[in-house]
């Protein structure tokens, strides 16, 4: 590396791309990247190493899996042909909620042009969410009674906490209160991995779209395993509008949660809402946290749940970032409960 050029260290690098420092360090483990080496042995990418990552945070971006990016890059055009048919229905769903948006203007206009003047709940509705609570009610022990609203769906919603801050019993009652909501337990990583394997076996249909998510998957890193089918066979069945989903990271390593967090993120704006309760970073990687996710705080102290916005020095955002540990911790401690002494 000469002097003159402009070399950056990996974290400035992960801010101009766009991307996390951890999706830059995933780029170089599977050979899509390759930064070069300081005197010193730290990393530094240049102008090369910066186009070879703005290519490949493009096609992250466009749903490839790594492998996909991978080949790509190699100019082979295997497997391009669902990965290209499922950017296309992604948007075409935010062309006709843009669709819908226009006629919505285009009839505002008309009224106000025969003097019908739009109300400010009209006008409002133009610029985001309905000014009404798409989920409300009061929350359950250990808070107080306080009323919860939540004014918006996202496709991907967080929800994180430290132990007994009550996260689990928000999430039961978020099944509880949606409409045609399903809570998707650990259960499933017991008894369950066998009846979804049944389940999938029985629906051809849900076979197939369980197949072609572990197919991305794989590809993007994961390990098969009888937790990651019986995961899928709950986010791919049929029926619930909504599901609310317990630690979706229990019995999965490091590499398939990181795929699954980025399969999570390219459903895309339209798909079914999803509220994930998570302990883990390699789930929820705070700086890849986009337009369609929200971060649901539940605080130590039991005030009620608020929603975080995903940037350093936001009201509340330490506080989710001790929330998460990586793979290994949470693999340390796995099954371990608070437990409160009993009074003397």
């Amino acid at each position: 590396m000469t002097a003159s050029a402009p070399y950056l260290s990996p974290a400035e690098a992960a801010r101009r791309l766009g991307v996390s420092a951890k999706a830059l360090r995933l780029y170089e483990a599977r050979g899509l990247v390759t930064p070069v080496r300081t005197g010193a042995g730290w990393r530094a990418y240049g102008p090369g190493e910066m186009a070879r990552a703005a290519e490949v945070a493009a096609l992250r971006a466009l749903g490839f899996s790594l492998a996909q990016v991978g080949r790509v890059l190699d100019g082979d055009a295997q497997g391009l042909e669902p990965a290209l048919a499922a950017h296309q229905a992604r948007l075409e769903a935010e062309l006709g909620q843009m669709a819908g948006l226009v006629d919505r203007v285009r009839g505002l206009r008309a009224a106000l042009a025969q003097g019908a003047s739009p109300s400010a709940k009209d006008l409002a509705r133009l610029a985001g969410p309905a000014a009404e609570p798409v989920v409300a009610f009061d929350l359950p022990w250990p808070w107080g009674g306080e009323r919860f609203e939540l004014r918006a769906l996202r496709a991907l919603t967080w929800i994180v906490g430290p132990l007994g801050s009550g996260k689990t019993r928000l999430a039961l009652r978020l099944a509880e209160t949606l409409p045609n909501a399903a809570f998707v337990d650990l259960d499933r990583l017991a008894d369950g991995a066998a009846a979804a394997k049944a389940q999938v076996a029985a629906d051809p249909a849900l076979a197939a779209r369980v197949a072609a998510s572990q197919a991305w998957l794989v590809e993007d890193g994961a390990t098969p395993s009888d937790a990651l089918t019986a995961l899928l066979a709950a986010l791919e069945a049929d029926g619930p509008a909504a599901l609310v989903v317990d630690i979706p990271e229990q019995g999965l390593d490091e590499a398939t949660q990181l795929a699954l967090a980025a399969h999570l993120r390219r459903r895309g704006p339209g798909a079914r809402p999803l509220f994930v309760l998570t302990r883990s970073c390699a789930m929820l990687d705070l700086a890849a946290v986009g337009p369609e996710e929200a971060i649901l705080l539940c605080p130590a102290n039991h005030s009620p749940p608020t929603v975080v916005a995903p940037f350093p020095g936001a009201p509340g955002y330490e506080a989710v970032a001790t929330c998460l540990a990586t793979p290994e911790a949470r693999a340390r401690t796995e099954g371990m409960i608070a437990v409160r002494p009993a009074a003397a």
